[in-house]
């Protein structure tokens, strides 16, 4: 009995005391069940870094947003979001003109971005502001952030349940969903405004540069443990929401910031991931005695 009771005072009534906590926990839980699956698409497509380069593009929008409403979660959205479709647009533009891959257009322009968003903030905010955007602040997620979150992840579910197929065949066979009757840009277009959604939904609980952590990096766990894609998709959404308890946690406990420990935690996973599961390193060194008798 002291046992249980020992355990809900560490595992539970943080959250039961506190309502800071349960929004933060509620939010990380809405943005894993999004943002990991959309991870694993991108895997998918060989478009892994193309998460970590929107993350970082969405700045000068979310800048803008700053800089005209203040800390306003709307202005900060939409400017976010704005600015995603723009850098988007653009290294499509730059692709289709010139001979330049859509990858490296794409890392021009978002390091652009970059730079030109921390040079608006660090203009006409102070260093606080800047933080709070770049690295986000989960325990301070409001109601108003809350709606954004669940909206955004109800949303992206529902898309990707009902595009399904769609996305899975431009994923791996453009050609034949073009033969079939499927219009290829449209499904990739929806999907690039998915992500674009779920970072901008990110940025206020984990900021605009650790956003695509909880987006990639269960994905690349999950594609460790299975062969099957809706299993990726599953375990993924899992892993990232196990990231998020034990980060906010682990943040509660040991005073630090929640963001990054977050991030920190999804990593663990992986590098456990990268040793125990079955496409890891320890099955492969298991398996060498028999695949040499």
């Amino acid at each position: 009995m002291m046992l249980l009771h020992d355990f809900y005072q560490f595992a539970i009534a943080p959250f039961q005391e506190f309502a800071f906590m349960r929004r933060a926990l509620v939010a990380t839980l809405a943005l894993a069940l999004s943002s990991a699956p959309l991870g694993v698409m991108l895997t998918l497509r060989r478009m892994s870094l193309f998460g970590e380069a929107l993350s970082h593009a969405v700045l000068p929008g979310v800048a803008a947003g700053f800089i005209f409403f203040g800390l306003s979660l709307p202005a900060l959205s939409i400017g976010g979001f704005l600015a995603g479709v723009i850098v988007v647009a653009l290294a499509g533009w730059i692709s289709r003109h010139t001979e330049l891959k859509e990858d490296a257009s794409l890392a021009a322009v978002y390091v652009v971005a970059l730079a030109l968003g921390v040079i608006m903030i660090s203009g006409h905010g102070t260093q606080l502001d800047l933080l709070h955007i770049l690295f986000g602040n989960v325990l301070g997620v409001d109601t108003e952030g809350l709606l954004l979150v669940a909206g955004v992840s109800s949303l992206s579910v529902l898309l990707m349940a009902g595009l399904y197929r769609g996305l899975l065949l431009e994923s791996f066979d453009p050609s034949y969903l073009a033969a079939s009757g499927g219009r290829n840009t449209v499904y990739q277009q929806l999907f690039l405004m998915l992500v674009v959604l779920n970072l901008v939904a990110s940025f206020q609980t984990l900021g605009t540069l650790m956003a695509v952590g909880l987006m990639m990096l269960p994905a690349v766990s999950a594609r460790l443990w299975h062969d099957t894609l809706p299993a990726q998709l599953v375990n993924s959404a899992v892993q990232a929401a196990l990231a998020g308890y034990a980060g906010l946690m682990l943040s509660y406990y040991a005073s630090v910031p929640s963001g990054p420990v977050i991030i920190v935690c999804a990593g663990g996973f992986y590098f456990l991931s990268l040793i125990f599961a079955p496409r890891g390193w320890l099955p492969r060194i298991l398996r060498r005695p028999h695949l040499r008798a």
